[in-house]
């Protein structure tokens, strides 16, 4: 980072790290949307009711008008946070290519989620159209969270830090992250939070049975997380790799807990919202962890 002026390393580091948080802030306000029942609080889109951006005094949807309408405007300082980004990196960072179309696709992402959210009121909160949204959401945090690990490397290409067969098994490790978080949101499309008070709207599967190959699916990503641990501690060239991964290890069995508190427990709101939290944030750690098991190749003086 010495190569950057004194703005740039003072701006961009806050900048990529306030990009996240809004990021993972969104997501949770979306679960409080859906826990509290409020995602048709404002049942029109772009505007909140057919004659208003904002809510009105004369909506039937009580409390649940303001939670809904919050949300929404929450997107709004998403995109001002990954826009300020996009204009710092243009302005400090043109020689990080990679950083710049990491933040373009944050930008568009974002952008995108809106429209989606507007479709997943106008389709009165069909579950894949929401559960779309959720998993929407966890791939722009992957690629924020990438983007705050990737700036301080430095520019050019890396090399891996473990294996060649551990670094593969990262890759399996990821395949197998993306099929617990779709199970995840098809239990909760399955279960009894579908964002309306009213009017739920199911997936139609039975909730245990999917439960149970959400665990199942659980349960192997375990026992990849632990060989990747192993396979890095056995084989870095340099400190780091294994305790990301240990990290991605301790995120994971917590996460794990509170799924199985959550389900013998009938899913409470606070649970559920606490392991949508654990969502996001093993979804940072994995995509730390892969950024961490690789360094820069030093250019030939």
């Amino acid at each position: 980072m010495s190569e950057y002026p004194a703005a740039a390393r003072t701006w961009l580091p806050r900048l990529l790290l306030l990009n996240l948080v809004v990021e993972v802030g969104i997501v949770l306000t979306g679960g409080l949307v859906r826990l509290t029942g409020s995602g048709l609080g404002c049942p029109t889109w772009p505007r909140c009711t057919p004659g208003s951006y904002i809510p009105t005094v004369e909506q039937a949807e009580g409390f649940h008008k303001f939670i809904e309408f919050g949300n929404r405007t929450l997107t709004g300082v998403v995109g001002i946070a990954a826009l300020l980004l996009l204009i710092a990196l243009l302005r400090w960072a043109r020689d990080r290519p990679e950083l710049v179309r990491g933040t373009w696709i944050v930008l568009g992402g974002v952008a995108a989620q809106a429209i989606v959210g507007g479709i997943t009121v106008l389709t009165g909160l069909n579950p894949w159209i929401v559960g779309f949204h959720f998993l929407c959401s966890m791939a722009i945090i992957a690629v924020s969270a990438w983007l705050l690990w990737r700036f301080p490397q430095g520019a050019g290409p890396t090399r891996s830090l473990v294996h060649p067969l551990v670094d593969r098994t990262t890759w399996a490790l990821g395949v197998v992250a993306v099929v617990v978080l779709v199970l995840g949101t098809i239990v909760t499309g399955s279960g009894p939070h579908s964002g309306d008070a009213d009017v739920p709207a199911r997936t139609g599967f039975d909730p245990r049975t999917i439960s149970w190959l959400h665990a199942d699916a659980v349960m192997l990503f375990i026992g990849i997380v632990v060989a990747v641990w192993l396979g890095a501690r056995l084989t870095e060239r340099a400190d780091g790799p294994s305790r990301a991964w240990g990290v991605v290890l301790l995120v994971t069995l917590a996460q794990g807990l509170v799924g199985y508190v959550q389900y013998l427990t009938k899913l409470p709101e606070v649970l559920v919202l606490a392991h949508m939290f654990g969502a996001a944030a093993l979804v940072v750690v994995i995509a730390r962890a892969l950024v961490l098991s690789r360094e820069p190749v030093q250019s030939p003086a």
